[in-house]
């Protein structure tokens, strides 16, 4: 059976069996990381302004959530605000800070009711003062619970971040809390913006685009992908568990070969590593 064949079958189960067996398949993603992409494309095909495509957006964050917390999913980040955001027209700058402000407000009640916990990644200090303090308050108030973490990546940039570990690691050399011998990725990574969280295991981008878009480049280095055609606000809870269904048929290797090659007889003779082929093949290029 082929991973799109398993795909058919699971995508014919009602919703509640299909939690059911995704479980029991185990394998979940411990954390997973979204790019919700394609809001002002899904307004523009309704005649829409652009600010009506993340308000519909925010049905799709509710549904991943709740799939994710009741999936058993650790942490779930969504890209919220980037730093390229910032270079947006002003007027819908301020829109999206506006509904972000409207939306924490307004979740809060249900995020705490569902065991959420609330954190933030990026460059905080940049979001404007009364959307900093919604979103402190936010967080303190869900800081005891114990389910799912909810990752809010704002005013945030990967390479931006990758910067700011590299300047912090300078600083730590520079005042004598490290020894340069002691410099090492695990080292590196405590300067990130987020150093407490995993890696993602999955990350999925709607809307079809095949980017990165500056999100979690040193974190997402062996995250499994998955692109979907869906735009944002289309994306829901079947949507989500599908993914992760795709996700646990998949082989992660971390670089190294697939279990049944290593499982393989070496073969020293091989005319893979045969050099005066390979020399012969060379020369005979154009």
């Amino acid at each position: 059976m082929t991973r799109q064949d398993d795909l058919n079958g699971l995508d014919a189960l009602p919703t509640d069996a299909l939690y059911g067996v995704l479980k029991e398949r185990g394998n979940l993603p411990a954390h997973v990381a979204i790019i919700m992409d394609g809001n002002g494309r899904w307004a523009r095909k309704r005649h829409l302004p652009r600010v009506a495509g993340h308000r519909a957006g925010r049905h799709a964050v509710r549904a991943c959530v709740s799939a994710a917390g009741r999936l058993g999913v650790e942490v779930l980040t969504l890209f919220t605000f980037s730093q390229e955001n910032f270079n947006r027209p002003q007027a819908e700058v301020k829109a999206l800070w506006s509904f972000l402000d409207e939306t924490l407000a307004a979740e809060q009640s249900d995020l705490d009711r569902r065991g959420v916990r609330l954190v933030a990644t990026g460059d905080l200090e940049q979001l404007p003062a009364q959307v900093r303090g919604r979103l402190d308050e936010a967080v303190a108030a869900l800081s005891g619970n114990d389910g799912l973490v909810l990752n809010l990546a704002l005013a945030y940039g990967g390479r931006q971040e990758i910067l700011h570990a590299a300047l912090e690691l300078c600083r730590r050399l520079q005042d004598g809390e490290l020894d340069r011998s002691q410099v090492d990725e695990a080292a590196f990574a405590r300067g990130m913006y987020s150093p407490d969280l995993p890696d993602p295991d999955l990350l999925i981008r709607t809307s079809g685009e095949m980017r990165l878009s500056n999100f979690l480049l040193w974190q997402c280095a062996y995250a499994e992908l998955l692109i979907s055609p869906i735009l944002w606000p289309d994306f829901r809870e079947r949507e989500f568990l599908l993914a992760v269904a795709d996700y646990q048929g998949r082989e992660r290797r971390f670089g190294a070969l697939p279990a049944a090659e290593e499982a393989a007889p070496a073969d020293s003779g091989s005319a893979l590593w045969d050099i005066s082929r390979w020399k012969r093949l060379m020369r005979g290029r154009p």
